[in-house]
């Protein structure tokens, strides 16, 4: 009994030691994304700026979704509504106001998904599982409709032509690298908001509420509060992704709002793996490059049949998704 204390005690490492542990893998994850960084930067030299700036849109979209799948444990079937929602208004604006400021109007397309999240959050959040869901795909879907029949969004036209404007009366947006750079910074501005909520008290109390609710709620939390909260962060940011994309492509369509929209952000998400931080990314840059590639190919028409095979396949062998299954390998092996 005495050699097995011994034992255990040898297997505790002094602070120092964790400490050190710990500002190492600071320093590494800090280089890892400043590495990430300039890739970014001279990606647009290499590949075709729109393609990588819906590659942005989207990963900050799936990044948003994750925020609240991942970290609170709430899956919304829904969040196509404030992706649209951010595009039609800011899209509205810029085309009705020619004097106002780009960065005014994805301000009011993002705040406008901010109020739409709370009113869904205070509907949706007293129910969990697949009540949960099937709320947040009715609301969604009320959405939609009222986007059909409203004179401002074009119908099944949508808003075309949107003008991109100028950065702060200083940069024209109609030149792509210039607009590139725009969206680059937007992305990692809303990367680092969700980087920074997960790191926080907040987040570690987000984490808990998905492990065991019932116990954070004996510990005193107001877990609905906190749902909300998540809930409200995560439109924001989408909201922040389809105004920034349809200043991209000029054009706000019912696309976004389709439930379609919300199937496909679940699957980068579980694609890429739920509840990692770059996970996201990885799923929104497979699906989105997928979708370029077969869509301007012969297998145009099985785009979506592909892409349930992947998912299909993911669920199955990968459950834990690219980046879940990487990490695990490492690890594993390291």
């Amino acid at each position: 009994m005495t050699n097995l204390h011994i034992k255990q005690d040898s297997l505790v490492l002094p602070p120092q030691v964790v400490r050190e542990r710990q500002q190492a893998a600071q320093r590494r994850k800090l280089w890892f994304y400043l590495a990430l960084f300039g890739v970014a930067l001279v990606a647009p030299l290499a590949v075709y700026p729109i393609f990588l700036m819906k590659l942005l849109c989207f990963a900050l979209f799936a990044c948003a979704f994750n925020l609240l799948l991942g970290y609170a444990g709430l899956l919304s079937f829904g969040h196509a509504a404030f992706f649209a929602t951010g595009g039609y208004i800011t899209g509205y604006l810029l085309s009705e106001y020619s004097g106002l400021g780009t960065e005014l109007g994805i301000l009011a397309g993002t705040l406008a998904s901010a109020v739409l999240g709370l009113l869904f959050g205070l509907l949706a959040i007293r129910r969990q599982g697949i009540y949960f869901a099937m709320i947040t795909l009715a609301l969604a879907q009320l959405v939609f409709f009222i986007f059909v029949q409203a004179p401002f969004t074009g119908g099944e036209n949508g808003l075309q032509g949107v003008p991109r404007g100028q950065l702060l009366g200083l940069f024209d947006l109609n030149d792509n690298m210039t607009l590139y750079y725009f969206v680059l910074a937007v992305f990692i501005g809303g990367f680092a908001v969700i980087q920074r909520t997960i790191h926080s008290p907040y987040g570690q109390v987000l984490k808990a509420i998905r492990e065991n609710e019932p116990r954070a709620i004996s510990l005193g939390y107001n877990v609905d509060a906190h749902k909300l909260l998540a809930f409200v962060i995560s439109a924001t940011l989408t909201g922040l992704a389809g105004s920034t994309k349809t200043v991209v492509f000029q054009l706000a369509s019912l696309t976004d709002a389709h439930w379609h929209m919300s199937g496909e952000v679940i699957l980068m998400t579980l694609l890429g793996g739920v509840g990692t931080v770059l996970g996201p990314v990885v799923g929104a840059s497979v699906v989105v490059t997928l979708q370029s590639y077969l869509s301007n190919g012969p297998l145009g028409e099985w785009v979506h049949v592909i892409l349930g095979v992947i998912f299909v396949t993911c669920v199955l062998l990968f459950r834990v998704g690219i980046v879940g299954w990487v990490l695990k390998l490492a690890k594993r092996n390291f």
